[in-house]
């Protein structure tokens, strides 16, 4: 028998099957946008925060212009660089237009695939942390429930509620109201339909 070297031999074919993964288009890079202290921004898997200040830090021998976010319901202090912060999807908050289209397309038709709902969590989960609100309302629209309609997993209301939660966080800052008052009226807006 004949052994082949490493150079001659036959190039290995892959057999995984194809990736059927959430389709989601990649995270939108959002144009250059410039923040001041005090402006209100989405940061993709976090929700909104608020800028507290931009300051020039050195870090490990570099000097980086940092955007220091404070998000209060959480406790926590990011600190993007400015430099990466379109890359990071950092972006201000969604324009009244846009928030528009987020409520009309709560309006539409639950889309509720038929697949196994690991395979719809991970897509519904990718929505939310993509930090599209469009994205997002779908995440609402498909998971809430009027009453009559069978009750929801524990798995699909943690999903809902941290859909419901991103939406009400973008919709108070915008309408410069508290995120209680937010959540009433998406889900008066959701009875509507």
């Amino acid at each position: 028998m004949e052994q082949r070297s490493d150079q001659q031999r036959a190039p290995e074919v892959d057999r995984r099957p194809p990736h059927n993964g959430p389709n989601l288009t990649p995270r939108a890079i959002a144009k250059a946008e410039v923040f001041v202290e005090g402006d209100h921004v989405v940061y993709p898997t976090h929700g909104v925060g608020k800028v507290e200040r931009i300051a020039i830090e050195e870090i490990a021998g570099h000097r980086l212009e940092l955007i220091h976010i404070t998000f209060e319901e959480n406790r926590m202090t990011l600190r993007v660089p400015v430099a990466k912060a379109r890359t990071a999807g950092l972006r201000k908050l969604a324009t009244r237009k846009l928030f528009d289209e987020a409520l009309a397309v709560l309006k539409g038709k639950a889309r509720i695939k038929r697949t196994m709902w690991s395979r719809r969590a991970q897509e519904y989960e990718a929505k939310i942390n993509s930090g599209d609100p469009l994205a997002i309302a779908e995440v609402v629209r498909d998971l809430h429930r009027n009453a009559g309609q069978p009750d929801q997993s524990f798995s699909e209301r943690q999903i809902y509620e941290a859909a419901m939660d991103r939406l009400a966080a973008e919709l108070a800052a915008l309408d410069q109201t508290d995120k209680p008052t937010a959540i009433i009226k998406l889900i008066d807006f959701l009875k509507t339909t």
